[in-house]
């Protein structure tokens, strides 16, 4: 229903209660290190961009003060991962527990080589 205002038209009438989807999108971090002999090579990046490529969630590696997406393996290899780095991964969306969990099992596998 619509209330009438000068010059006979109508407008709808205001809502009184703000509808908003609820959110599920949430973000986790966590630390790691890179175990493997070769550190974060091409075929080793490549398993985490394979990997992330399953999930919605946006995942990103920190290494010092650089940040990489972990869906380029562009990106990845540009941080200069060694054996022994120490690195921040972040998950965040509505699959950020699954996605994280699975690249945490990745590099915790040291990429299936060693």
């Amino acid at each position: 229903m619509g209330r009438h205002l000068s010059g006979g038209r109508k407008y709808p009438q205001p809502m009184n209660t703000l509808e908003t989807a609820p959110s599920e999108d949430f973000q986790i971090s966590s630390e790691a290190t890179i175990k493997n002999r070769y550190g974060l090579h091409a075929r080793a990046a490549a398993k985490l961009v394979k990997a992330a490529e399953a999930f919605k969630s946006d995942l990103t590696m920190v290494k010092d003060d650089s940040m990489a997406d972990i869906r380029s393996l562009l990106s990845l290899l540009s941080l200069g991962c060694s054996c022994n780095s120490q690195v921040i991964l972040t998950a965040s969306g509505e699959d950020a527990s699954d996605a994280m969990s699975a690249i945490l099992a990745i590099i915790n596998d040291r990429f299936g080589e060693d």
